[in-house]
Protein backbone atom coordinates (compact mmCIF):
# COMPACT_ATOMS: atom_id res chain seq x y z
CA UNK A 1 0.00 0.00 0.00
CA UNK A 2 0.90 3.70 -0.71
CA UNK A 3 0.53 5.08 2.69
CA UNK A 4 0.91 9.12 3.24
CA UNK A 5 2.06 11.17 6.61
CA UNK A 6 1.05 14.89 7.04
CA UNK A 7 1.56 17.18 9.48
CA UNK A 8 1.07 20.61 10.10
CA UNK A 9 1.70 22.62 13.39
CA UNK A 10 -1.70 23.71 14.09
CA UNK A 11 -5.49 23.10 13.00
CA UNK A 12 -6.16 25.93 11.11
CA UNK A 13 -2.43 25.17 8.76
CA UNK A 14 -3.67 23.60 5.10
CA UNK A 15 -2.50 20.45 4.23
CA UNK A 16 -2.86 20.58 0.84
CA UNK A 17 0.34 21.30 -0.56
CA UNK A 18 2.30 17.73 1.23
CA UNK A 19 2.04 15.06 -1.19
CA UNK A 20 0.17 17.25 -3.31
CA UNK A 21 -0.18 14.32 -6.68
CA UNK A 22 0.97 11.98 -5.10
CA UNK A 23 -1.44 8.62 -5.54
CA UNK A 24 -1.88 7.20 -1.69
CA UNK A 25 -4.23 4.72 -0.28
CA UNK A 26 -4.29 5.43 3.08
CA UNK A 27 -3.43 8.93 4.40
CA UNK A 28 -2.33 9.90 8.01
CA UNK A 29 -2.77 13.24 9.31
CA UNK A 30 -1.40 15.66 12.51
CA UNK A 31 -1.86 18.58 13.49
CA UNK A 32 0.18 19.12 16.11
CA UNK A 33 3.52 20.89 16.50
CA UNK A 34 6.04 18.43 15.69
CA UNK A 35 8.22 19.38 18.78
CA UNK A 36 5.31 17.25 20.97
CA UNK A 37 4.87 13.58 21.16
CA UNK A 38 1.49 13.19 21.13
CA UNK A 39 0.99 13.08 17.81
CA UNK A 40 -1.51 10.49 17.73
CA UNK A 41 -1.99 9.52 13.91
CA UNK A 42 1.65 8.81 13.74
CA UNK A 43 1.34 6.77 16.46
CA UNK A 44 -1.60 4.67 14.50
CA UNK A 45 0.26 4.76 11.67
CA UNK A 46 3.24 3.15 13.12
CA UNK A 47 0.94 0.08 14.13
CA UNK A 48 -0.74 0.06 10.93
CA UNK A 49 1.87 -0.22 8.50
CA UNK A 50 3.24 -3.67 7.12
CA UNK A 51 6.23 -5.22 5.19
CA UNK A 52 5.85 -4.29 1.70
CA UNK A 53 4.02 -0.66 2.38
CA UNK A 54 5.78 2.49 1.52
CA UNK A 55 5.24 5.77 3.32
CA UNK A 56 5.52 9.08 1.65
CA UNK A 57 5.87 11.88 3.50
CA UNK A 58 6.42 15.39 1.93
CA UNK A 59 10.17 16.38 3.92
CA UNK A 60 11.76 15.01 6.94
CA UNK A 61 10.61 17.69 8.92
CA UNK A 62 6.82 16.59 8.73
CA UNK A 63 8.01 13.39 10.66
CA UNK A 64 10.89 13.74 13.21
CA UNK A 65 11.32 16.46 15.81
CA UNK A 66 15.07 15.80 16.19
CA UNK A 67 17.61 13.71 14.58
CA UNK A 68 17.32 11.24 17.18
CA UNK A 69 13.43 10.64 16.78
CA UNK A 70 13.85 10.79 12.77
CA UNK A 71 16.81 8.02 12.78
CA UNK A 72 14.85 5.93 15.31
CA UNK A 73 11.45 6.28 13.22
CA UNK A 74 13.46 5.25 10.02
CA UNK A 75 15.43 2.39 11.29
CA UNK A 76 11.50 1.22 12.90
CA UNK A 77 10.81 1.42 9.17
CA UNK A 78 13.34 -0.46 7.63
CA UNK A 79 13.25 -3.40 10.35
CA UNK A 80 9.46 -3.55 9.57
CA UNK A 81 10.47 -3.36 5.48
CA UNK A 82 8.45 -0.42 5.01
CA UNK A 83 9.77 1.92 2.28
CA UNK A 84 10.23 5.31 3.42
CA UNK A 85 9.85 8.28 0.64
CA UNK A 86 11.08 11.62 1.55
CA UNK A 87 9.70 14.00 -1.19
CA UNK A 88 11.17 17.29 -1.00
CA UNK A 89 14.42 15.85 -0.06
CA UNK A 90 14.06 12.88 -2.91
CA UNK A 91 15.48 10.17 -0.50
CA UNK A 92 14.18 6.42 -0.70
CA UNK A 93 15.40 4.14 2.46
CA UNK A 94 14.64 0.26 1.19
CA UNK A 95 15.59 -1.77 4.17
CA UNK A 96 19.11 -2.05 1.92
CA UNK A 97 22.18 -1.02 2.97
CA UNK A 98 23.12 2.37 1.55
CA UNK A 99 25.61 4.24 3.33
CA UNK A 100 25.10 7.38 1.11
CA UNK A 101 21.31 7.19 1.83
CA UNK A 102 22.34 7.35 5.47
CA UNK A 103 25.05 10.09 5.34
CA UNK A 104 22.14 12.24 3.42
CA UNK A 105 19.71 11.16 5.84
CA UNK A 106 22.28 12.32 9.32
CA UNK A 107 23.00 15.88 7.37
CA UNK A 108 19.05 16.67 5.96
CA UNK A 109 17.85 15.40 9.71
CA UNK A 110 20.54 17.83 11.05
CA UNK A 111 20.45 20.70 9.23
CA UNK A 112 16.51 20.26 9.97
CA UNK A 113 17.32 20.29 13.76
CA UNK A 114 19.38 23.41 13.44
CA UNK A 115 17.11 25.30 11.95
CA UNK A 116 13.91 24.43 14.01
CA UNK A 117 16.84 25.59 17.02
CA UNK A 118 17.26 28.74 15.67
CA UNK A 119 13.47 29.54 14.95
CA UNK A 120 12.64 28.97 18.86
CA UNK A 121 15.86 31.35 19.50
CA UNK A 122 14.32 34.06 17.16
CA UNK A 123 11.70 33.29 19.01
CA UNK A 124 12.62 33.67 22.23
CA UNK A 125 14.59 36.90 21.11
CA UNK A 126 11.45 39.01 19.80
CA UNK A 127 9.32 37.59 23.35
CA UNK A 128 11.97 39.43 25.09
CA UNK A 129 11.87 42.51 22.82
CA UNK A 130 8.53 42.68 22.74
CA UNK A 131 8.04 42.19 27.03
CA UNK A 132 10.99 44.76 27.43
CA UNK A 133 9.22 47.28 24.66
CA UNK A 134 5.48 46.59 26.61
CA UNK A 135 3.86 45.62 23.91
CA UNK A 136 3.55 41.09 24.31
CA UNK A 137 0.34 40.39 25.64
CA UNK A 138 -0.92 36.82 26.61
CA UNK A 139 -3.86 37.58 24.81
CA UNK A 140 -4.26 34.08 22.40
CA UNK A 141 -2.86 32.06 25.79
CA UNK A 142 -5.90 33.44 27.68
CA UNK A 143 -7.99 32.41 24.61
CA UNK A 144 -6.55 29.20 24.35
CA UNK A 145 -6.74 28.75 28.27
CA UNK A 146 -10.21 29.65 28.08
CA UNK A 147 -11.01 27.24 25.27
CA UNK A 148 -9.63 24.10 27.47
CA UNK A 149 -11.49 24.56 30.18
CA UNK A 150 -14.99 25.07 28.38
CA UNK A 151 -14.03 21.98 26.47
CA UNK A 152 -13.26 20.01 30.11
CA UNK A 153 -16.75 21.33 31.10
CA UNK A 154 -18.58 20.16 28.18
CA UNK A 155 -16.88 16.66 29.40
CA UNK A 156 -14.75 16.43 26.80
CA UNK A 157 -11.33 14.16 28.05
CA UNK A 158 -7.98 15.82 28.54
CA UNK A 159 -6.64 13.71 25.67
CA UNK A 160 -9.50 14.43 23.65
CA UNK A 161 -9.12 18.60 24.39
CA UNK A 162 -5.29 18.29 23.24
CA UNK A 163 -5.61 16.30 20.17
CA UNK A 164 -9.00 19.20 18.92
CA UNK A 165 -6.67 22.09 20.04
CA UNK A 166 -3.70 20.61 18.68
CA UNK A 167 -1.40 21.13 21.80
CA UNK A 168 0.06 18.48 24.17
CA UNK A 169 -2.00 16.48 26.77
CA UNK A 170 0.42 17.91 29.61
CA UNK A 171 -0.48 21.82 28.51
CA UNK A 172 -3.99 20.41 28.85
CA UNK A 173 -3.16 19.17 32.35
CA UNK A 174 -1.21 22.42 33.62
CA UNK A 175 -3.78 24.86 32.59
CA UNK A 176 -6.60 22.71 34.12
CA UNK A 177 -4.46 22.68 37.08
CA UNK A 178 -3.87 26.28 37.20
CA UNK A 179 -7.56 26.93 37.57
Amino acid sequence: MDIGYIRVSSTDQNTARQLDGVQLDQVFTDKVSGSTVERPELALLRRSLRAGDTLHVHSIDRLARSLGDLLALVEEFRVKGVVLRFHKENLTFTGRADPMQDLMLNMMGAVAQFERAIIRERQAEGIAKAKAAGVYTRRAEDKSNAKIRELRDAGITIRDIAAKLGIGVSTVQRVLKAG
